[in-house]
């Protein structure tokens, strides 16, 4: 049984469908990501998994147990930092911790929060308040957040979609690093439109067609031996496959032709021959 499971998943505003009959699983410790094009529907498709949000159809379960609420053995990271701008960045770590282990002394709380800023490069800047950091230290603080609460369950949102390429880059090594350094195995799914960026991180790969009605591709597989880099997957064959693969279906589940197709895998960095 998959460790998170969604089933004939449909989502409708009004008369105006999002989602249409979706399935997707993940198995326990794997890395999923579900690539699509803006508005298609992927936030909404997240946020049913999380249980941030009800689905009109369909059901979404947690280890076999129906999802009604968010997990407390998960955390989301959002694309926006969500932020308290009041609180330095390790109190804005520690309140996350309080809530995952209100048990504990304040002073292990604060010392399990530095110790995760630490790992994302930010231990100088542990008084320092959201509005003193950049957009990538902010969003360094939002990842070790996430990481500190010690989730069995990871969500990202787009998370690194609104910063520039070089800090887009390097958060993205930081949380490759993080989700294989815990003791446990991290379960993420996670929604992006960067191809690219699923590549490196993902375990598989699904695509999500352009609404209204949205649906899910077959799964790929992305079987490149972590850690991955960026600069060796530009030249990689098996990337470059897997680029095309989930081109294809992004452009022919939007109605492209085959020199749409064409124009679509030069954009992806391959170019295949494809018929006049």
């Amino acid at each position: 049984m998959s460790f998170i499971e969604l089933k004939d998943l449909t989502m409708n505003y009004g008369t105006r469908s999002v989602l249409a009959g979706v399935h997707l699983s993940v198995d326990e410790g794997e890395f999923v990501s579900v690539v699509g094009s803006s508005a298609s529907g992927k936030s909404t498709l997240l946020k049913i998994a999380a249980g941030l949000m009800e689905a009109t159809r369909g059901s979404v379960t947690m280890a076999g147990e129906p999802v009604k609420e968010f997990s407390r053995k998960a955390a989301f990271v959002f694309q926006n930092y969500s932020l308290l701008p009041w609180f330095s960045a390790l109190e804005n770590v520690r309140l996350a911790v309080e809530g995952a282990f209100p048990d504990w002394p304040k002073k292990r709380q604060t010392d399990q929060a530095a110790r995760y800023l630490q790992m994302v490069g930010l231990g100088a800047a542990l008084a320092k308040r959201p509005g003193q950091l950049s957009g990538g230290m902010r969003q360094r603080v939002a990842i070790a957040r996430a990481f500190a609460v010690e989730p069995g369950i990871l969500f990202l949102d787009e998370p690194f979609g609104a910063l520039d390429a070089l800090t887009r880059s390097t958060l993205q090594q930081e949380l490759a690093l993080l989700c294989t350094a815990v003791e446990r195995p991290v379960t993420a799914l996670m929604i992006t439109n960067s191809v690219d960026e699923a590549i490196l991180l993902s375990d598989r790969i699904l695509a999500l067609s352009r609404g209204p009605g949205a649906t899910l591709s077959p799964s790929i597989a992305v079987p490149l031996a972590k850690p991955r880099s960026a600069n060796l997957l530009m030249h990689d064959e098996g990337a470059a496959r897997i680029r095309v693969r989930l081109a294809e279906f992004l452009i022919g589940a939007s109605g492209g032709n085959s020199r749409t197709r064409q124009r679509g895998d030069q954009a992806m960095g391959k170019t295949v021959p494809v018929e006049a």
